[in-house]
């Protein structure tokens, strides 16, 4: 193939914007190091990538998530969820430390006529030149 153009890729990928997208990703992947799966006949990066979605030896379903994973900067981790005796266990095991944080902490309590009394007790700060 001497030339690529994009209506030699739009049928493989119907956006003309997304296949930019895909090209660039795959152009910077190259270029990076990463190994060509056509031969690149002197041509640069973007033109490799152009010619690597059009002879369809990459996915674009593929070269899209791997964009997208690319462009992300938070990545959840799918955790198997925990079945329900565990969940039961676990819930039993929260309000038995929530009823042991109960006996060790304790409150001052104080009513409110103690706490105007402590308020009126209060000396004013000294006046200074600062403020």
């Amino acid at each position: 193939m001497a030339r690529v153009t994009v209506e030699d890729c739009i049928d493989k990928v119907d956006n003309r914007f997304e296949l930019v997208l895909l090209a660039g990703h795959r152009a910077r992947q190259i270029s990076q190091g990463a190994p060509i799966t056509v031969d690149r006949d002197n041509d640069k990066n973007p033109v490799v990538a152009l010619r690597e979605i059009a002879d369809e030896t990459l996915s674009p379903g593929d070269l899209k998530e791997d964009l997208i994973h690319s462009l992300q900067k938070h990545v959840e981790v799918d955790e198997p969820e925990a079945d329900g005796q565990e969940l039961i266990d676990q819930a039993a095991s929260t309000s038995d430390d929530a009823d042991r944080e109960d006996d060790t902490v304790a409150f001052d309590r104080m009513s409110e006529e103690d706490l105007l009394a402590g308020i009126e007790g209060l000396v004013p700060p000294e006046k200074s030149d600062d403020y």
